[in-house]
């Protein structure tokens, strides 16, 4: 059975490489900065003590107040998995994340299926449009202000 590693146990480990990087964590859950998202996901994909090597999903929620991207990330050979999540604060206009394509290419379709149907767009994504609704679909039907 894979094990679950203690997010507070984590976060301490990214604070010690990423100063202020982490900004809550639980026995589950990880929040990282949006503006250092990529450095860590690389680093706990490449790390020899993490080698999170396989991006399980990325889901998106709306809140109003603001949105939240959370990550399933499993080590295959450690047989170990975390959830990493980001808070995205701001404007719902044109909400942005880091894309982690260049990480894990399991998180291309992903990322542009949270874009579809969030409007969530993922910086620096190589290929960012519709991937289930038609281009000049009017909004994103899965946010809670969606009028269809």
């Amino acid at each position: 059975m894979t094990k679950v590693l203690n997010g507070n146990d984590v976060a301490t480990k990214i604070q010690k490489y990423f100063n202020g990087a982490v900004l809550d964590s639980n026995d589950i859950d990880i929040w990282i900065k949006p503006d250092i998202f990529r450095e860590v996901c690389s680093f706990l994909e490449s790390s020899d003590e993490f080698n999170m090597n396989y991006l399980v999903s990325i889901s998106g929620v709306d809140y109003v107040e603001y949105f939240e991207l959370v990550y399933h990330l499993v080590s295959m050979s450690k047989n170990h998995s975390l959830v990493l999540k980001m808070k995205l604060y701001g404007t719902r206009e044109q909400p942005s994340a880091p894309s982690i394509v260049s990480i894990w290419k399991g998180a291309d379709l992903q990322e542009r299926e949270i874009w579809d149907l969030l409007g969530i767009g993922f910086e620096d994504h190589h290929n960012m449009k519709r991937i289930l609704l038609w281009e000049g679909f009017p909004g994103h039907p899965l946010r809670k202000d969606y009028i269809g």
